[in-house]
């Protein structure tokens, strides 16, 4: 998560990115700061809009104490707001939570750390990485490197696996059980060189593109437990299991499939 000097920040610098590094004090500190130009003044609701974006912001018409104590208690803070030279309003700002799923953007994806991902993560779904919907797997990806895999418990903590691995290297883990298996989901924060890459199925070559023809080998793995290399299910033998044999990275590109036949009619026939 990147780290930046709080007090550096103004209105003037602030945009829906870097607003939510700051937290409600600051908010009131650079409307403080603020109170003597001019160009912020006739600007004030586009200023209000970015701020909005990242915390709730209510104007308190009734200042009473009783008023007061229910705003703090529902977590807000208070403080005044000024308008022009003559009027000041007291308003209560408060910072939006990222509890669920639908809470990540684009926007705030970069300024939560992987902990907080895999904890929004486990408080939302049960059902793996696939049961999210690509809009909401594209922000995440925008901002870490996702892998997962999907392995029977007692195989899951291997050493010398792919979850030893992976949290050697510094990635976050969620571990979602399904039945005798485990799907474990690996993120961590992408560098902030790194610019933001989406990655899509492999469903359609021509709308997706194909992984094969992409050099950027910092995309996610999305591993696959259902794709097995051995074709032949009767001859399964647990002794010679390995990790492997459960993950499956979609590499395939459908177009490159050769589905030929010799029973498929020549062209020139059409």
């Amino acid at each position: 998560m990147k780290n930046i000097d709080k007090k550096s920040l103004t209105l003037k610098t602030l945009n829906k990115s870097n607003i939510w590094d700051v937290q409600e004090n600051d908010v009131f500190r650079m409307l403080e700061s603020a109170e003597k130009d001019a160009d912020i003044k006739e600007n004030l609701r586009h200023y209000l809009d970015i701020i909005k974006s990242a915390f709730d912001v209510e104007e308190i018409k009734v200042d009473r104490p009783e008023v007061i104590k229910k705003y703090e208690a529902r977590g807000f803070k208070i403080g005044s707001m000024h308008i022009d030279d003559n009027q000041d309003v007291k308003i209560g700002v408060k910072k939006r939570p990222i509890m669920r799923v639908t809470d990540l953007t684009y926007e705030n994806i970069r300024h939560i750390s992987a902990e907080k991902l895999m904890e929004v993560l486990d408080r939302n779904f049960g059902g793996g990485w696939d049961s999210l919907s690509q809009s909401i797997q594209d922000i995440i990806q925008s901002g870490f490197d996702i892998s997962t895999t999907t392995l029977p418990k007692d195989r899951l903590h291997k050493p010398g696996g792919m979850y030893e691995k992976k949290v050697a290297d510094g990635f976050a883990v969620l571990e979602i059980t399904k039945g005798a298996w485990i799907e474990a989901i690996f993120a961590k924060l992408k560098p902030e060189s790194e610019k933001p890459r989406l990655k899509f199925g492999q469903e359609d070559n021509d709308k997706y593109g194909s992984e094969e023809d992409d050099d950027d080998e910092d995309l996610p793995e999305i591993d696959d437990k259902y794709n097995d290399d051995d074709d032949d299910d009767d001859a399964f033998d647990d002794d010679k299991l390995t990790e492997e044999s459960y993950r499956t990275t979609i590499e395939e590109n459908p177009e490159d499939l050769d589905l030929s036949t010799d029973d498929v009619a020549d062209d020139d026939e059409y």
